[in-house]
């Protein structure tokens, strides 16, 4: 016997972490296959992006078509060449896109010190938003500023493409990855620091006592199919929330999604990821209104298993609309935390054999959390090493807010399934980036 610390816990085993990743990951995708993390695909019934077709990315691309980029302009140059033709792109070390800091992205005349000086509650009040406001104000020069930094970080990956890292430390800081009306992409062994909004907007009417809201998730999957993400990193890193500042008794809220699958996506699965130290993390579904519902109702098929949810505030994830399944999945929370899984508008999801990990004085009862009047299944979930019904703990503990048992699907597109009990270990030890090779 002998202890291995993954993911910052201590972890008993009989056997060291090395080789426990090589045999779950040998699950997740085809390593009989092919060494090269470019050549993998997704293996059969893994989620819903085995589904139909399958999700194979650029695993077919030639020799023409494989890209190893160190910048960020050689990412962006591989990403625009050869159209929607297999390509695989292999990322070496980290890809910083605002290496040159918030200034280089500033419209001339933009003054932080004039925006808040204009717009505080005080001077400007709380029943009027900025939306009017003219380009040459301090809000027009802030937008103007924001559409400087959204050019510049913002990614479109095309159809049919992998994006790989290699090594233990490869990933990107401040991109926005934008998987947007494609299919067949696959995304794998990267680390990503969550882009800072370096121009938040002041809404004064965002609540009772107005609010900042910022831009840039760090992967959108919008109106896509066939998407698989895997072995990755989300993480705010050297911009946590709780360095920012405050302005108008507000927090300077710089950070958006880690990932938002949205817009009719369809056929997502993201195994073995870390996400952690972030506030609003996972969102599927982004709107309740009919405008969008149309495009939603029978879309939006997301699997999520063996991920690592740790230290977050919220929605990990999310739900509107979609036929969602959580299962093997860590959840480790802390003090800031308020709920894990986010039942919302005909959200159908299933939520079974996962773990949570609370604190002292955090119940089981906010793992779930009622937006709408949906259907979900929770079976067999472990909190604290004990097996808990989420939903009748919950019903017990807020009567307000009654959730009903049973999402009216059965998922299918499953691989192995693990006891929840052993999902800590399992997990904590074979997630993450760095961790593939």
């Amino acid at each position: 016997m002998r202890t291995q610390k993954c993911h910052g816990r201590v972890i008993a085993a009989l056997v060291g972490c090395t080789a426990l990743v090589l045999s779950v990951t040998g699950t997740a995708s085809a390593h009989a296959a092919s060494r090269d993390l470019g050549r993998q695909v997704l293996a059969a019934n893994d989620g819903w992006a085995s589904y139909g077709t399958g999700t194979t990315g650029g695993s077919a691309a030639d020799a023409d078509h494989v890209y190893t980029v160190t910048t960020w302009a050689e990412f962006k140059a591989a990403l625009a060449a050869g159209g929607s033709a297999p390509k695989i792109i292999k990322v070496k070390g980290v890809i910083d896109a605002v290496a040159e800091g918030c200034d280089a992205f500033a419209a001339p005349g933009y003054d932080f010190d004039a925006y808040l000086a204009k717009y505080s509650p005080e001077a400007w009040g709380l029943d009027t938003d900025l939306g009017a406001e003219p380009d040459d104000s301090p809000e027009g020069l802030r937008r103007a500023s924001q559409a400087n930094q959204d050019t510049a970080i913002k990614a479109n990956v095309p159809s049919n493409t992998t994006i790989v890292g290699i090594g233990r430390n490869a990933g990107f800081k401040g991109v926005s990855l934008q998987i947007k009306a494609v299919d067949n992409v696959i995304i794998r062994n990267l680390a990503f620091e969550s882009p800072i909004d370096c121009f938040p907007q002041w809404d004064p009417t965002d609540g009772s006592s107005g609010n900042w809201n910022s831009e840039y998730d760090t992967a959108v999957v919008y109106g896509a199919t066939h998407v698989w993400l895997d072995h990755n990193t989300f993480t705010d890193g050297s911009h946590p929330d709780s360095s920012a500042p405050s302005y108008f008794g507000m927090l300077y809220q710089q950070h958006d999604g880690e990932l938002d699958i949205v817009r009719g996506s369809d056929y997502v699965t993201a195994s073995w990821n870390v996400f952690t130290e972030h506030d609003k993390t996972i969102l599927i579904g982004n709107s309740d209104s009919e405008s969008t519902a149309a495009g939603d109702r029978g879309h939006l098929k997301v699997t999520f298993h063996h991920n690592l949810f740790s230290d977050l505030v919220e929605r990990a994830p999310r739900v509107r609309f979609g036929q969602v399944d959580s299962y093997n999945n860590h959840f480790v929370a802390n003090g800031d935390y308020s709920y894990s899984f986010g039942i919302g508008k005909e959200s159908q999801l299933v939520a079974e054999h996962n773990a949570f990990t609370l604190p002292t004085g955090i119940s089981a009862a906010k793992v779930l959390k009622r937006w709408n009047v949906s259907p979900v299944t929770a079976d067999d979930n472990y909190v604290n090493g004990t097996a808990t019904d989420l939903i009748a703990v919950h019903n017990a503990e807020i009567p307000g807010e009654v959730l009903q048992s049973g999402a009216g699907w059965t998922p299918t597109l499953r691989t192995k399934v693990d006891p929840a009990k052993s999902v800590p270990r399992i997990v904590d030890c074979g997630a993450g980036a760095g961790r593939l090779g």
